[in-house]
């Protein structure tokens, strides 16, 4: 996934507005990056490669996270098994 690649696929967050608010905000919690823009808060896909983000910003290491088409697909996946709902306006389904 490239910086500019969209994490949270829901409210449209990029991995680089991420790693910006994980550097400057000195996030404690996984949990606290719903704050940048609602990240994690809508259909629950990113959550686990939020967390992944986090903990390599505590270690001051890179997270590996899949390529943007795979991302999306598995978020599909995630949506129609009924794990979770994304809002209005959530990039559609891949």
């Amino acid at each position: 996934m490239n910086a500019d690649d969209e994490l949270c696929l829901c409210f449209h967050v990029t991995r680089r507005k991420v790693e910006n608010f994980l550097r400057i905000e000195r996030v404690r919690a996984p949990s606290e990056l719903s704050e940048c823009g609602g990240a994690g808060t809508g259909c629950g896909w990113c959550r686990p490669f939020l967390k992944k983000l986090w903990e390599a910003s505590r270690s001051a290491g890179q997270a590996e996270l899949p390529g943007a088409d795979a991302y999306a697909a598995g978020r599909g996946d995630h949506v129609r098994g009924g794990a979770g709902t994304p809002p209005p306006g959530a990039t559609p389904l891949a």
